[in-house]
């Protein structure tokens, strides 16, 4: 089991502990999801998401290797800028998806899942011959703060000389925050405004960031949050998870995702197979759904229905807070993608009514 440098700070908030990716990981606090949930949609909260991945990618060649790894086009970033993107096998299977920060000119960083790390290390070890470039997996030495939600920027303006509304969404700079040396990044998984923060040092560096972030919060009633509200909180916004709503049998289409994958900027891995998909059209799709029935929680791999043919299966699915409904996503045959589709829901023998929604559900 491995530990965040947060770990003794969340066990001493009373924090329910779970393992995840390998990481001693905060499911919740004791006030529960859903007060965490509202807390960032209303307000501001703070994750502990030092367990995801950093890779530095470094040398003559740093672009032209993000560009055949990746699958958005890397040459559009400058210093300062950040990528959604996706690595896929030659299959057009998906490997990852990730973020893209591009640090200096020939200087990249990627930002991966926790439970991907090693595989996408590997993936990009395997793809690195002919390029001249360094690559080092600095997850290890990198911790990360997620503070989400309408009062971040409030919060940590208290904090540091950078003007943080002169920032635009995925972007970031090197600056200062608590007097500490950081990557301060205007990016999240939560669909509110909010920051991300890496930063190197010792426990007593990353206790004084978080009561410093507190104690600038506590006007606005900050929370610490764990995984489970941020898990309902990309569902809400129809993020796609690794491992549930994307994977290496998915392709980026069908996902969703062709507006990160830009063939037009030449050859990457799987680009054929994946013009190829495009060209053809798809045969399934991931799509939001909402149910009618109360009480029931739509799980990864329930099977969907229509008219008693089975048509799909769920990726995710939870109660959203803000609309006191089953929320999910799924891949369902493409005939039944277009919004207002009713389908069923198989969960124990019992269908359970829904209706494809367009995403995002809030």
């Amino acid at each position: 089991m491995k530990y965040t440098i947060f770990n003794s700070i969340h066990k001493a908030l009373g924090a329910k502990m779970v393992e995840f990716a390998g990481f001693e990981m905060p499911i919740q606090y004791p006030k529960g999801i859903i007060h965490e949930h509202l807390a960032v949609r209303k307000s501001v909260g703070v994750f502990d998401v030092t367990h995801m991945g950093e890779f530095e990618i470094s040398g003559p060649d740093a672009l032209s290797f993000v560009q055949k790894v990746t699958t958005n086009d890397a040459s559009k970033l400058y210093p300062g800028k950040v990528q959604y993107s996706a690595m896929c096998y030659l299959h057009g299977g998906i490997v990852d998806d990730l973020l893209v920060y591009r640090l200096e000119d020939n200087r990249f960083m990627f930002v991966v899942n926790a439970a991907n790390i090693e595989k996408d290390y590997n993936w990009c070890l395997e793809n690195i011959k002919n390029f001249n470039v360094e690559l080092k997996n600095i997850s290890d030495e990198i911790n990360l703060l997620a503070v989400q939600g309408p009062n971040s920027m409030k919060t940590l303006q208290k904090l540091t000389q950078t003007n943080l509304e002169e920032m635009k969404y995925y972007s970031f700079t090197f600056g200062k925050l608590a007097d500490v040396e950081m990557i301060i990044s205007r990016t999240g998984y939560t669909g509110e405004l909010g920051f991300e923060l890496y930063f190197r040092g010792d426990f007593e560096t990353a206790k004084k960031i978080w009561d410093a972030i507190f104690d600038a919060g506590k006007e606005f009633e900050i929370e610490p949050v764990g995984l489970g509200c941020r898990d309902t909180l990309r569902l809400e916004k129809g993020y796609c998870l690794y491992g549930n709503d994307i994977d290496e049998t998915t392709n980026p289409i069908e996902a969703g995702l062709g507006w990160i994958t830009k063939l037009e900027k030449g050859s990457f891995n799987g680009s054929d197979v994946i013009a190829r998909i495009k060209q053809e059209g798809v045969r399934r799709k991931l799509v939001g759904f909402v149910c009618e029935a109360d009480k029931f929680i739509p799980r990864h791999n329930y099977k969907i229905f229509s008219e008693g043919k089975e048509i799909g299966f769920v990726t995710s699915g939870n109660i959203s807070p803000i609309l006191g409904k089953p929320i999910g996503m799924g891949y369902v045959a493409v005939d039944y993608a277009n919004p207002e589709t009713l389908i069923q829901i198989e969960s124990r023998g019992r269908l359970f009514s829904a209706k494809v929604v367009k995403l995002p559900f809030v």
